[in-house]
């Protein structure tokens, strides 16, 4: 076999490992733990968490239905207190998008839940993204500066 061959062929075998694994890094799935705590390592390249935490009063049950284009997360009930998690890695070239319906009593909003932004990524310290359902909106966790920052209305 001659090199022009050689040469080919490891182009092809270097293309396959490369689309491999960035197929790898653009999953999604529940969350079971752990984290991604290396801020250097670009976004695309970590482990995203995402929560969606009931902080309503008075013992109101939450209805969350998150997705993106390629995941139906599915639709969770959840009570005060409590949250529902997911973790996914973002697509190599960009364009992560999920986004979230939440409903209570006859309130509802739909909002992004992650996307590509560089002030997300600090809001979210570059790996855990916390949305806090309030009695008066939505909030994110500001969690360099240890608050909840009001984001959307309930309609």
């Amino acid at each position: 076999m001659n090199n022009f061959y050689k040469n080919v062929l490891c182009f092809i075998l270097v293309q396959a490992i490369v689309i491999t694994s960035l197929i790898t890094l653009s999953s999604s799935e529940p969350n079971k733990g752990g984290h991604d705590n290396n801020r250097w390592i670009h976004p695309w390249f970590k482990t995203w968490h995402i929560y969606a935490v009931n902080g309503l009063s008075k013992d109101q049950t939450l209805l969350v239905h998150c997705k993106s284009k390629d995941d139906d997360l599915g639709i969770h009930n959840l009570t005060v207190g409590s949250k529902f998690t997911w973790k996914f890695r973002p697509r190599f070239f960009g364009g992560t998008l999920f986004w979230c319906y939440m409903a209570y009593d006859n309130l509802h909003a739909s909002f992004k839940a992650f996307w590509d932004n560089q002030v997300l990524y600090n809001l979210c310290d570059w790996g855990t993204c916390f949305w806090i359902v309030k009695d008066d909106g939505i909030y994110i966790r500001n969690i360099p500066k240890s608050r909840d920052d009001y984001y959307c209305n309930w309609e």
